[in-house]
């Protein structure tokens, strides 16, 4: 390990400013440098949290161009806190190229623990916990069936992060793909003020949502392939 600063990826909230953790609070006070991935977002956040710093847009449309000065920033000494605009940096936000930039110039990383929506929607949802598989966002056009097919015989519950807008279509396709019978359940805007937790099948979830618009951010978990889903897929 080199003598170089070290980046902190810092956890905020992913609804509820509360959730934040006095480490968290205390690493961005301390930090030399914040990078946000939506410094306007971010910036509600260290109002809220009374944190006069100056915010670095890092996001991926400009990650590429920016990691040659944070890594520059960073062998001069500083630390570095990484944001995202909600949950964990790395986890379906910006974070992945710079760990591994500071990885390969043996510059230390730190991650505190703290708020991720994967984790509280695989805990109420009811399904088998001790082993899934997170998918993420399934690619938006090219692809998307392929994963879908690649995921048919997965036992283990999975975990998929949605947008609203194509919440109905992806459960759809999950009784396209899975079976209509297959259990799940749909997390809404988790630890805000109109939290909304939906279990069912696929397909009552889709008509359910069919005919109640969707809002919010979303996440989705579904029950992993069992004898009795493929029964109920061939009949």
């Amino acid at each position: 390990m080199t003598d170089s600063g070290k980046l902190i990826l810092v956890p905020t909230p992913i609804g509820n400013l509360d959730d934040i953790t006095l480490r968290a609070i205390n690493t961005l006070k301390d930090a030399d440098v914040i990078l946000a991935e939506d410094t306007r977002v971010s910036f509600k956040l260290m109002s809220h949290l009374g944190i006069e710093k100056k915010l670095i847009p890092h996001h991926k449309f400009n990650e590429h161009k920016t990691l040659g000065m944070v890594i520059s920033r960073l062998e001069e000494g500083n630390t570095v806190a990484l944001i995202s605009d909600a949950g964990t940096p790395g986890i379906s936000d910006p974070g992945f190229l710079l760990v591994r930039a500071c990885a390969e110039k043996d510059i230390r990383v730190e991650c505190l623990p703290g708020a991720t929506a994967l984790i509280p929607a695989l805990a109420v949802s009811g399904l088998p916990t001790e082993r899934f598989v997170f998918e993420g966002f399934l690619p938006q056009k090219k692809g998307r069936q392929k994963r879908l097919k690649e995921l048919v015989d997965e036992t283990r519950t999975i975990v998929f992060y949605e947008s609203p807008f194509r919440l109905v279509k992806a459960l759809g396709q999950f009784a396209d793909f899975f079976g209509e019978d297959r259990n799940a359940c749909v997390c809404r805007e988790l630890s805000k003020f109109f939290e909304e937790v939906k279990r069912g099948t696929v397909a009552e979830l889709e008509q359910y949502y069919t005919e109640n618009q969707p809002k919010g951010e979303i996440v989705i978990v579904v029950e992993g392939h069992t004898k009795k889903s493929k029964e109920q897929q061939e009949n």
